[in-house]
């Protein structure tokens, strides 16, 4: 098809070539003006069905080669009128037909049809293209960032970024040749009075003085001719014209331009009553013929009652609406999809991440009262981007009637992980207790230390005595933002692994090649991926991630040992992370004894590895790790439990329940350059 295109376009600018240089006969005349004719009838049919102008983006273009293909048409025509006073049956037809064998009346017809096409059509839509053209190339750039900024965030993928800014290049490029391409039209106008006064002046010299007629029947003849080919001609260019203006002044829609001229005209019933009232009063009461107007009221009457019928039936179609427990999430960045398939009653899937609100919180997001939850949201979003590499997914915000009307909870895939309680209109004082702040007494939600709801009045009082002061947006965005850093390594699907890959794909092919389907499973990354991401690892650096991988597939396909490995080689970005440049990092260590007596007891099974401990050795260690990890000589300092690699992993997730917040190191993750000083050392004779 495309090389038939190809093809046909070439022989088409050839025909128009050959037009303009050797005369036709009339015949092939004949079938030239048609094949114009209906070809202009299929652009302004194509016009009518497109639902977006860049879906005709190949118009302008169009437009120049009908205008010279109308054009040659003009100068072959002119050429038979001049030498032989006949230029084709439908040239004579549109003459004598059309316009009833009157010169006089054809010429004010043809008048008519070029003050419509120039002043009105083409006039119109040349300025509606030039302020499109101007108005698109100037939002270029504001577009351009917005992009940047969605792909920055990491919002939509690098595919998904090429394919809007070549949108936005398509754009401009179209409304800039519309720009252009609506002269033509305006130039054809001009050159068609041309053609027709050369063609009657012209021609009637020529029947004088070669063809020796008559004054009278020269004139004649040479009129009518000259007039049917200006309106054969002017016809087609008045739909292409028609066609330009549709397009120019179509805004993009998810239907046709019938399907939109029906929908918004149709859309309130009781106008067409009203029309169908005023039109059988004229009829009734004034000279107006009373059958046409009767009948007429009753089509635009019966029009109305269909419309009103539609209308019922998209509402009953829709069912009753809600207005408490509906999402409010649309008009926030990143918000989830509807959670149901309409129309099915069958559920979609649950959401990955939501948030429910008591109804005594709901100006935390409405945004008429002042809520700016959604902009905090698409904030966190952007620095879970930033800080850990990952994007979080579509977050659902709504109401819940079942919720005390001021506790809001925090969902993981339909289940509670995180809950807490706000006073809107106070504020929460915190890092003090024992104070003599006037205030109701609390835990903090995020962090569960003790805190007091004040008054706003008294904030300066409370900052005067120490207190740290948040308002209720804060704590709740405070408190979503840890959740989702506590379970990163949930949120992180398949999909969003597959992702990270196809992206670092297109900057570094070879590594991930190499890993990916031949030595690891698109699910053995993922799931070091999530190793990585439950003990707060940033999975930033994906290179050094699947370079590892790949050079330790070989050895091992245990995800937890893979693990390990990556965890090494990202020694100096973890060790960073716990104790910054220039300080000092507590180490707790295992005893010598202790350490070997756990070697013995990491135990295979089914190609993974686990501690094997019984039940007194395990609380006991886990009680003096605890004791030493809060020792008060480096409270709020860099602290780590650090052990040989192959007990790292068996003991995090031992001390997890007790010590989350500490982390749990091997030797090879340490800085070199890192200062470091005994925090303890963990014995079982203690």
């Amino acid at each position: 098809m495309m090389r038939l295109g190809q093809s046909g376009t070439v022989l088409f600018v050839l025909v128009v070539v050959v037009m303009l240089i050797i005369p036709l006969p009339t015949w092939i005349l004949d079938g030239l003006i048609l094949v114009n004719l209906s070809f202009a009838l299929l652009i302004l049919l194509v016009t009518l069905n497109v639902r977006d102008p860049l879906q005709f983006s190949a118009f302008p273009a169009l437009l120049l080669m009908t205008t010279m293909f109308r054009l040659a048409l003009n100068v072959s025509a002119t050429r038979l009128i001049l030498l032989q006073a006949n230029a084709g049956t439908v040239i004579s037809t549109f003459g004598n037909f059309v316009v009833g064998g009157n010169a006089v009346v054809g010429f004010i017809v043809f008048l008519i049809l070029i003050i419509v096409q120039f002043i009105v059509i083409t006039r119109g839509a040349e300025r509606v293209s030039e302020v499109a053209a101007r108005f698109t190339l100037d939002a270029m750039p504001g577009k351009q960032m917005s992009i940047d900024a969605d792909l920055n965030a990491g919002l939509i993928s690098d595919q998904e970024a090429r394919r809007r800014r070549r949108l936005i290049t398509q754009e401009a490029d179209f409304y800039g040749a519309m720009d252009g391409a609506s002269k033509f039209v305006r130039g054809d106008a001009i050159a068609s009075i041309i053609i027709v006064a050369i063609n009657i002046v012209g021609g009637f010299v020529m029947g004088m003085v070669f063809l020796h007629l008559a004054f009278t029947q020269s004139l004649s003849t040479y009129t009518i001719l000259s007039v049917g080919d200006g309106l054969v001609s002017q016809l087609p260019a008045l739909l292409i014209s028609t066609a330009t203006g549709l397009l120019v002044t179509r805004a993009a829609s998810e239907v046709s331009f019938g399907g939109d001229l029906v929908r918004q005209m149709l859309q309130a019933p009781r106008t067409l009553y009203i029309l169908a009232a005023v039109i059988a009063f004229l009829g009734i009461f004034t000279p107006i013929s009373k059958l046409v107007a009767l009948v007429l009221a009753a089509a635009f009457a019966l029009l109305g009652y269909r419309a009103q019928l539609g209308s019922a039936e998209l509402a009953a179609a829709a069912g009753p609406s809600v207005a408490l427990g509906a999402s409010r999430a649309e008009a926030a960045p990143g918000a989830a999809p509807e959670p149901a398939q309409a129309g099915t009653g069958v559920p979609g899937p649950v959401d990955a991440l939501a948030v429910e609100f008591g109804f005594g919180l709901l100006s935390l997001v409405d945004k008429a009262q002042g809520g700016d939850f959604f902009e905090r949201v698409q904030k966190v979003r952007e620095q879970m981007a930033e800080e850990f590499g990952i994007l979080l997914p579509p977050v659902r915000v709504k109401d819940n009637l079942s919720l005390p009307p001021s506790t809001y909870r925090i969902l993981l895939r339909g289940a509670e992980v995180a809950r807490g309680e706000l006073m809107p209109g106070r504020l929460l004082a915190m890092g003090k207790e024992g104070g003599s702040l006037p205030g109701i007494a609390v835990k903090d939600p995020v962090f569960q230390l003790p805190a007091l709801w004040i008054a706003r009045q008294q904030q300066d009082q409370a900052v005067l005595q120490g207190y740290t002061v948040i308002d209720t947006a804060t704590v709740l965005t405070t408190h979503f933002a840890e959740s989702v850093r506590r379970h990163a390594a949930e949120l992180l699907s398949r999909e969003d692994a597959k992702r990270l890959l196809d992206r670092l794909r297109q900057v570094d092919p070879a590594a991930v090649d190499e890993l990916t389907p031949g030595l690891l499973s698109l699910s053995a990354i993922h799931r070091v991926l999530q190793g990585l991401l439950r003990e707060g690892i940033p999975v930033r650096d994906l290179v050094t991630i699947v370079e590892t991988l790949g050079d330790r597939a070989g050895e091992t396909k245990d995800p937890e040992q893979l693990t390990e490995y990556v965890r090494q080689a990202l020694g100096r970005q973890i060790s960073q992370r716990i104790a910054p440049p220039g300080e000092v990092l507590y180490a707790i260590t295992l005893d010598p004894r202790l350490e070997g007596e756990l070697r013995t007891r990491v135990q295979a099974q089914e190609g993974r590895t686990f501690l094997a401990l019984d039940q007194d050795t395990a609380l006991k260690l886990t009680q003096v790790a605890e004791r030493l990890a809060r020792d008060p000589a480096h409270a709020e300092k860099p602290t780590a439990i650090v052990v040989a690699p192959i007990l790292r992993g068996h003991l995090r997730r031992l001390l997890r329940p007790v010590l989350e917040d500490v982390p749990v190191l091997s030797y090879p993750e340490l800085d070199p350059g890192m200062r470091l000083q005994s925090g303890g050392v963990i014995r079982l004779d203690d």
